[in-house]
């Protein structure tokens, strides 16, 4: 894969001079025009051996372009707050928006590569690392994202040369530290892993550009190439269909994981406030024990419209610090959430070590109300059941303890609270037409929650299924589910 790189390759000054000019003034008619009609962010992966030319590529192409909409982020060992999170967070959460150029120096190669080339990292956890890594990029390119990865090359001649001009010079020696000769010392071994990592993870959504360090005026044209070729494309393409109005779901004949909930459970109101302050109690403790501290707790709430999810959540967090948690509530997204991939806005809401985030709805909105509103492609919501999959398989990797409850109850019972609503003067905030309209859509609805739970429920992350009819006896339900199943993660029980 580095033969090509491994060639002398020059560039006179009077091509370079004239070749410039005409490359920078089409890259900022690009970036106009990426701006202008902001359809898709561009992810720059900045990658490859110390002294081929990565900083001064980047610095240059922040003087060719608009660098008021380009996002430059360095990643070096991940801080005290990113170890607290999974290790794809700190990458989320810097994602430029949609008609913005991020480029990242250090992204999530980085890891895989020097820990294989020193032998931190078997070969097993090597290759699970690139399985990981190609699932996210996938998604990411997917949700429309150009992510454009380029590997600036050295021979290990070359390497050595170039450091050792840097060092030599007074005005340069500073860019020169024993980690770069520490590297060079290991060339061999970290050219191997890398070559195999690239030609792994080079895919035709997202492949990688090898850039020859050695002779920067062909190094400078060749990056600019590549980035305005691979930009210039993506404009070019016509944009994509809008979907057609809601998709006509038929309903199933049998919706047997609801209409097998038993809605006749209740709890009188006695045994309701014994047994609330008892769960109550050992879900205060369990988020106050030590083994928690190393640990993090997700909460998802999902269910029909008037099903208790908000009355469930008051009696879970009645028993927390209020300083260790927060509630999410999730409604439509904003413009700043559909600027970015679909599961940007809760990656960043992921809680510390020792705290507790409550999802009121969640990402499950992208195979519910999404899928059967119309609002994305059935491609868009058929391959959500695996990113949700791999989302919640990376929390548990991490130490998170995930909970999910649907709330359900049964259409008499909806009606009879959507009235309740529209009469008493605290209750009307939360009844709208939209919420008529839903019921609707109640086999629809049935359908996609079938479809969820059989495609999301899974060994590491089940579903709990709550029949909500009567408040007492869910709320109860929630609350013992879940602190069983803490208390289970942390060896409590």
């Amino acid at each position: 894969m580095f033969d090509s790189a491994n060639l002398d390759h020059r560039v006179d000054k009077a091509t370079y001079k004239a070749e410039v000019e005409t490359l920078r003034e089409q890259l900022l008619l690009a970036q106009n025009e990426l701006v202008g009609a902001p359809r898709f962010p561009v992810v720059v992966i900045v990658g490859g051996v110390e002294g081929a030319g990565k900083g001064e590529s980047v610095n240059l192409l922040l003087e060719w372009l608009d660098p008021r909409r380009v996002q430059v982020y360095g990643f070096s060992e991940p801080s005290p707050e990113e170890r607290e999170r999974p290790p794809l967070w700190r990458y989320w959460r810097a994602l430029p928006p949609k008609g913005t150029i991020g480029v990242f120096f250090g992204a999530w190669h980085t890891q895989p590569v020097v820990g294989h080339a020193t032998g931190e990292l078997s070969e097993a956890a090597f290759e699970a690392q690139i399985s990981d890594l190609l699932r996210f990029e996938r998604m990411l390119c997917d949700e429309g994202v150009l992510l454009l990865k380029f590997w600036f090359h050295l021979t290990k001649k070359q390497q050595k040369r170039r450091l050792t001009d840097l060092s030599d010079d007074p005005d340069t020696s500073w860019r020169v530290t024993e980690q770069e000769w520490s590297f060079h010392e290991q060339y061999d071994a970290f050219a191997s892993t890398a070559e195999h990592f690239l030609r792994r993870t080079s895919t035709g959504q997202a492949p990688w550009f090898v850039i020859p360090g050695a002779e920067p005026r062909y190094r400078s044209l060749r990056f600019g190439r590549s980035l305005l070729g691979s930009i210039r494309e993506r404009l070019d393409q016509p944009k994509a269909p809008v979907p057609d109005d809601s998709p006509e779901l038929s309903p199933p004949e049998v919706v047997n994981v609801l209409s097998a909930l038993d809605q006749s459970k209740t709890v009188d109101d006695d045994t309701y406030e014994e047994e609330l302050e008892r769960w109550q109690g050992r879900l205060a403790l369990a988020c106050r024990h030590k083994r928690f501290q190393k640990r993090g707790l997700v909460v998802v709430f999902e269910g029909v419209d008037a099903a208790g999810k908000g009355g469930a959540i008051r009696r879970l967090v009645h028993a927390l610090d209020a300083r260790h948690y927060q509630v999410v509530p999730i409604a439509a997204p904003t413009d700043e959430e559909r600027a970015q991939p679909y599961l940007w806005r809760f990656w960043r809401h992921l809680p510390r070590r020792g705290r507790t985030v409550v999802f009121d709805r969640s990402w499950y909105g992208r195979v519910l109300v999404e899928r059967v509103e119309g609002y994305c492609e059935e491609r868009d919501w058929m391959r959500g059941y695996g990113e949700i999959n791999d989302f919640e398989s990376d929390l548990v990797e991490h130490g998170y303890v995930v909970a999910k409850f649907w709330l359900q109850i049964t259409q008499d019972e909806q009606l009879q609270r959507f009235r309740e609503r529209e009469t008493v003067p605290w209750k009307r905030f939360k009844i709208t037409q939209e919420d008529w309209r839903n019921r609707e859509k109640a086999a629809a609805y049935d359908a996609a929650v079938c479809d969820m739970i059989d495609r999301t429920s899974t060994s590491e992350v089940p579903w709990t299924l709550i029949p909500a009819n009567d408040k007492n006896h869910a709320r109860l339900a929630v609350l013992q589910a879940l602190v069983l199943r803490l208390e289970q993660a942390l060896g409590l029980d």
